[in-house]
């Protein structure tokens, strides 16, 4: 064990850390269910479904045998010039999940790529239909949509985790985030804001792009479904695209299957990713309408211009067809609807805590924001010794568990927020 930590601190960079003082890292050895069973032999009842993509647990049966089933007969082939049957499975799923406009699917190898494949081809749709002169994105400040130099430029420029980076970053336009509040009324002053910067910059926008009703990793702010109207509006008046990145909130994870259904719209791009395979393989994809791909598409000579190694990787396409089998035939509303009302019952106390500026649920996640940021190791530390496993970023002390967990675990993490943002070990 030792040996080991030794040579983890000394060689592996592990995220949002530092090799000459990186944060404490606890060493997994296995996980099944929603526990993790650490080296030492502790168990942690996983609150992050690892980074919100674990909705069915670990070790689920159907993902293992569909990833063993796979490996037998063919791990990778290059999907240039060659297609096979987990490719078409998984976007035959997809399709049936989606708007029935969505129906041109690009399959890429992680969420932040399928972020970039969803920019590219909005500049692309630009050229190919005659408005090369659109080369820039609009965006919402408190946004992040991943650590790829171009899904940076989008990401929230100040606030966000991608500050070091801006001066190097191809410059977007950045709108204010809407008004907190999943159920508050459209302010008609931040939707004339809004108008204004489209008005302003539209000639040089080829798309919106934007994380629908939840901002994940860039503050998880809740905003309501007016504002994703007013949005899909104004693009589709102006020939603007409108991207949406449902890479966090996709498969379930605010109560319906995707974000954007709960504003009722169909966006020309939209990117998912994360909870695609169940969280046991990592694959993104990207949806487009045929417009999009037939602008994008105009002549032979001239192809969409993506190809990662690893597309369309038939382990990974095996896996997400069997994931979205599950969770269909799951009872996955009734378990998001009961991890929710567990939130709201389990959190809600902590809003009367001097430390606390607010507490929010919707759906399966659950946020306390602090009023100052937190100490990510003394509170990992304390959590721990609680038996959960939760990780706190900047102000955010939030769970979003898989989707199969009981109500006994479910009420074990929320007393476990409970005692350490009262105690909170920054302070």
């Amino acid at each position: 064990m030792n040996n080991l930590a030794d040579f983890d601190r000394r060689h592996i960079w592990h995220p949002y850390t530092s090799m000459t003082a990186p944060l404490p890292v606890y060493y997994a050895d296995s996980a099944e269910g929603v526990r993790i069973r650490l080296a030492d032999g502790r168990e942690l009842i996983d609150g992050m479904a690892s980074w919100w993509a674990a909705i069915h647990g670990y070790r689920h049966p159907a993902l293992n045998a569909a990833l063993t089933a796979q490996a037998r007969r063919m791990s990778h082939v290059m999907f240039g010039g060659l297609a096979h049957q987990p490719a078409a499975d998984v976007v035959e799923r997809l399709l049936a999940l989606v708007p029935e406009a969505l129906d041109c699917v690009f399959l890429s190898d992680a969420g932040s790529v399928a972020v970039e494949v969803a920019m590219k081809m909005a500049i692309q749709y630009a050229t190919g239909t005659g408005q090369p002169h659109r080369r820039r994105f609009l965006t919402l400040r408190g946004g992040y949509h991943g650590d790829t130099l171009h899904a940076m430029s989008v990401s929230d420029p100040h606030n966000g985790m991608h500050t070091l980076f801006s001066s190097a970053l191809p410059a977007q336009f950045f709108a204010e985030r809407p008004p907190a509040g999943f159920d508050a009324p459209t302010d008609e002053h931040y939707i004339g804001k809004l108008a204004a910067l489209l008005d302003r910059h539209e000639r040089d926008i080829a798309a919106v792009i934007l994380e629908p009703i939840v901002q994940g990793a860039g503050g998880m702010h809740f905003y309501a479904p007016a504002y994703l109207r007013f949005l899909r509006e104004q693009t589709a008046r102006r020939g603007i695209l409108l991207i949406l990145d449902e890479i966090a909130t996709g498969f379930g994870r605010t109560g319906r299957m995707f974000a954007h259904e709960h504003a009722g719209i169909v966006p020309d791009i939209l990117c998912v990713g994360k909870a695609l395979t169940g969280g046991m393989m990592t694959l993104g994809a990207t949806l487009a309408t045929r417009p999009v791909a037939e602008g994008i598409s105009t002549s032979a000579d001239l192809p969409f211009m993506h190809g990662p190694t690893f597309m369309g990787n038939p382990l990974a396409c095996a896996v997400a067809a069997a994931s979205l089998d599950l969770l269909c035939a799951s009872p996955w509303q009734t378990r998001v609807e009961r991890i929710g009302k567990a939130f709201r019952e389990g959190l809600e106390p902590c809003r009367s805590l001097p430390d606390v500026a607010d507490v929010r649920v919707l759906g399966a996640i659950g946020v306390v924001e602090m009023r100052e940021p937190v100490d990510v190791a003394a509170f990992q530390h304390e959590f721990v010794k609680r038996g959960v496993w939760i990780r706190p970023f900047g102000r955010l002390v939030y769970i979003m568990p898989p989707y199969c967990i009981e109500p006994s675990d479910l009420a074990t993490l929320t007393r476990a927020i409970r005692e350490v943002v009262a105690l909170n070990p920054t302070a």
